[in-house]
């Protein structure tokens, strides 16, 4: 399986082009954050955290792991709606469910997302008859779900509460709510742009058409219900004091989400964590590293173990399975 997956790896790789000004930003964004959790944490008291890990309220704890299981099942829907988009409905949602799960849950810890997702992704959906170019098709749309998500969560809270992304990128909060409302009018542009006529993305072979007006809504609906899932769950791990509005907390969560995408570091592993260090400045540090650590282990922790189980049943159960194409 693992030698399959590899030269499936190979093949999407000889598709994507990382630019050295990627590279350089990952590194930068690294770099910047080994060097914030070494200030913020060189004196941790850990037993403090082993001690309030284990005070934690089991309630919390199983509120938190619901939120997530939403977010993962919201994240079903951009495979299934990517899948409707580029024509392969006759691809069940069990299917879209299993390849958006393993690939999103792998492709987080791992990191690479859309090497390692999109080599998990052709693994399961070629048996359903869909080429690499069909999944490279189906990355995109679930990408711009993804952003489509991103832009709309940021655009209204930096508008609603401006300060919340003051923390993170230091611009005064007039700048942040000017940047709201440009993200805003953007998103309202793009949805207008591609109501009023059928829009294609891409030439020839590459060519996606995009969703109409009323579609775009739906994606941003599933994009924003992801990210509002994950911010539910981590505002349940976060210490009760000091009060932070949700709002507040989930503009802070998908700027930290952002930056460890942006790093493309294995699990977003000391990016994600440094930012929402960084931005929660006023909770108790050992209270906060604590609900940080529940948080990582039930979003990817749990889930990468669950994704490589499901892959590795699937993996015995149909090991010679033909190729269902496509006509």
């Amino acid at each position: 399986m693992l030698a399959e997956l590899s030269e499936d790896a190979t093949a999407v790789w000889s598709r994507t082009r990382w630019s050295k000004v990627g590279l350089a930003v990952s590194a930068t964004v690294i770099a910047a954050s080994a060097f914030i959790l070494w200030d913020r944490l060189h004196d941790l008291d850990i037993d403090r955290v082993l001690a309030i890990l284990r005070a934690t309220p089991a309630a919390h704890v199983i509120a938190a792991a619901a939120a997530i299981a939403a977010s993962y099942g919201m994240l079903t829907f951009y495979d299934w709606f990517a899948l409707r988009t580029i024509g392969a409905s006759h691809v069940p949602y069990r299917i879209a469910a299993m390849a958006s799960f393993t690939a999103y849950s792998i492709g987080h810890n791992v990191g690479a997302t859309v090497l390692t997702g999109g080599a998990i992704r052709y693994r399961i959906y070629s048996s359903w008859g869909l080429r690499l170019l069909d999944v490279a098709k189906l990355c995109f749309v679930t990408g711009l779900t993804f952003w489509l998500g991103n832009l709309a969560v940021l655009g209204l809270g930096m508008v609603y509460v401006p300060e919340a992304a003051s923390a993170l990128d230091h611009l005064p909060p007039w700048a942040n709510r000017a940047l709201g409302i440009a993200a805003l009018c953007a998103l309202i542009g793009y949805v207008a742009y591609v109501q009023r006529q059928p829009r294609s993305f891409g030439a020839d072979r590459w060519q996606v058409t995009l969703p109409g007006g009323a579609l775009t809504l739906v994606q941003i609906f599933i994009g924003v219900a992801e990210l509002s899932c994950g911010a539910v769950a981590m505002s349940l791990l976060i210490p009760a004091e000091p009060h932070i509005g949700f709002v507040t907390l989930a503009v802070i969560f998908v700027f930290a989400t952002l930056l460890g995408f942006a790093s493309h570091a294995p699990g977003s592993l000391g990016v994600f964590d440094a930012a929402m260090l960084v931005a929660l400045g006023q909770f108790n540090k050992e209270e906060l590293v604590a609900g940080l650590l529940l948080f990582r282990l039930i979003y990817y922790v749990i889930p990468f173990a669950l994704a490589l189980m499901l892959l590795a049943i699937r993996e015995c159960w149909a090991p010679g399975a033909k190729p269902e194409r496509r006509e």
